[in-house]
């Protein structure tokens, strides 16, 4: 199918863009150019967020009840595209496409179906003193998105955006902008007003540098590098604007020495490899007791050797292709840096067998590795494993603290109250105990250098709300 596009999104509707320059797209799968899409320059940003601008009023008047019905078609419109949507995925960024089905298109499907019934039941008034304390939203939204999760990333900001009464200005990854356009028909054929939604592709330098700087973004809410994260901060603060940020992490998988570890090992060796290693909140460490260790090593050997590299469209594919060259060769230094450095290999590694042709990296578990060491310290973005033996409880919780990250992590012990407490010593904004589901309503977001505010559930649009005091 081509899969090439023209245009921009602009006050509802498809315009040309200022310029013809065009970013080619590849499918990491096979190195080839899947299509193109325009290149965005900082005058389609003023353009774009003009549009927001003007119809900001109109949007944030709606009532929650209109918001809501028009999310409501919003999600129609998008499982009507569910299958395609999974499919682009699969070729714009290679994640096997039972996992693109599952997870990159059904986990957005699920939030937007939340913010549809968020959005009919926003934050109620209170009355404090004489005051009357109101929510309203915050005003234009730039939002900035990653490669990795090409609609659930835009969806986590989109959906509470516009449930609050923002209107909204999207830059997605210049890797996988295909999804985006998709997403845009969806919202198109919805029919929010004019404005209300906005699309503008390019990179990061020229469109996301123009979103975070304008005078009349009154938010940004950027998904990515802590790096690109800093920018954008800096960017913002010059107008004092709102920034909301969702960064890197190095996760540790705390296993105790009571947990089942044959479990333990199967499910944190799965959530580490997810989408090929290239998800903020992968358990890219594996904590485990020197009393169970080579019990653990041995599992995670077996369990890694399952993971099959290959075409994303190969039913028995468990590990598809980085999104990029230049990603596939980070992450290969990553490996070749922590073997110097004295980690133990154990599967994959630089020589493992892989397709011909496509941007693979082989899974790969390095073992003794040195928790100050920079495969323990720097987020790889890759199918890589870094398991640690531990002494007792105080260590396992000092290493998985000894970052400057804080996004996610998990906990295993047969005493459930034990891990709690483990948990609760662990500096992250979420922990997973034994293997718990995800849950699309819970706060999403990190400490330290992983980010500021939440995403998802109340806590997502609480974070496109401002409060006001009516003093009577």
């Amino acid at each position: 199918m081509d899969l090439t596009r023209t245009d921009i999104y602009l006050d509802g509707a498809w315009v040309a863009p200022s310029c013809g320059q065009t970013i080619a797209v590849h499918n990491p799968a096979t190195e080839e150019v899947l299509a193109s899409v325009p290149a965005g320059t900082a005058t389609d940003v003023d353009r774009a967020v003009t549009a927001a601008r003007t119809a900001f009023p109109g949007w944030a008047d709606t009532t929650p009840a209109q918001r809501s019905a028009a999310l409501d078609r919003l999600h129609t419109a998008l499982v009507a595209r569910a299958a395609t949507a999974a499919e682009t995925v699969a070729l714009e960024l290679g994640t096997p496409l039972k996992v693109a089905t599952r997870i990159q298109v059904g986990l957005p499907l699920t939030v937007l179906r939340s913010y549809v019934e968020l959005a009919a039941r926003p934050p109620a008034e209170e009355t404090v003193g004489n005051s009357l304390v109101v929510r309203e939203p915050i005003g234009v939204v730039g939002a900035i998105t990653p490669w990795n999760y090409p609609l659930h990333q835009v969806m986590a900001k989109l959906a509470p955006a516009l449930a609050a009464g923002c209107t909204v200005v999207l830059k997605p990854s210049e890797l996988t902008p295909l999804t985006a356009y998709l997403l845009f028909d969806a919202i198109h054929e919805a029919g929010f007003p004019p404005g209300v939604v906005n699309l503008v592709p390019g990179t990061g330098v020229e469109v996301g540098e123009a979103i975070a700087a304008h005078p009349d973004v009154d938010m940004v809410s950027f998904t990515g590098s802590t790096a690109t994260g800093r920018r954008i901060s800096h960017l913002a603060a010059d107008r004092i604007a709102r920034v909301a940020l969702e960064l890197g992490g190095k996760s540790a998988n705390v296993i105790l020495d009571d947990a089942d570890l044959p479990t333990a090992v199967k499910v944190g060796v799965g959530n580490a490899f997810l989408n090929s290693g290239q998800t903020c909140t992968a358990w890219t460490r594996m904590v485990v007791h020197r009393d169970r260790y080579d019990e653990a090593l041995n599992l995670v050997a077996k369990a890694a050797d399952g993971y099959r590299t290959g075409d994303p469209f190969t039913p028995d594919t468990r590990l598809g292709p980085l999104v990029s060259a230049a990603q596939r060769d980070r992450v290969t230094g990553h490996v070749t840096r922590a073997l110097t450095d004295g980690g133990r290999l154990i599967a994959g590694g630089p020589d493992a067998v892989l397709p011909e042709r496509g941007w693979f990296v082989a899974p790969t578990v390095l073992a003794d590795v040195d928790p100050g060491s920079a495969l323990a310290q720097e987020e790889v973005f890759g199918p890589v494993l870094a398991v640690i033996p531990v002494d007792d409880e105080e260590a396992a919780v000092a290493v998985a603290n000894d970052s400057r990250y804080g996004l996610a992590g998990a906990v295993w012990s047969a005493d459930e109250q034990r891990a709690v407490r483990v948990a609760r010593r662990i500096r992250t904004g979420a922990v997973d105990i034994n293997g718990a589901p995800f849950n699309p309503l819970a706060p999403f977001g990190g400490y330290k250098q992983s980010g500021l505010g939440r995403e998802l559930g109340r806590y997502g649009l609480d974070e496109f709300l401002q409060t006001k005091a009516i003093q009577r």
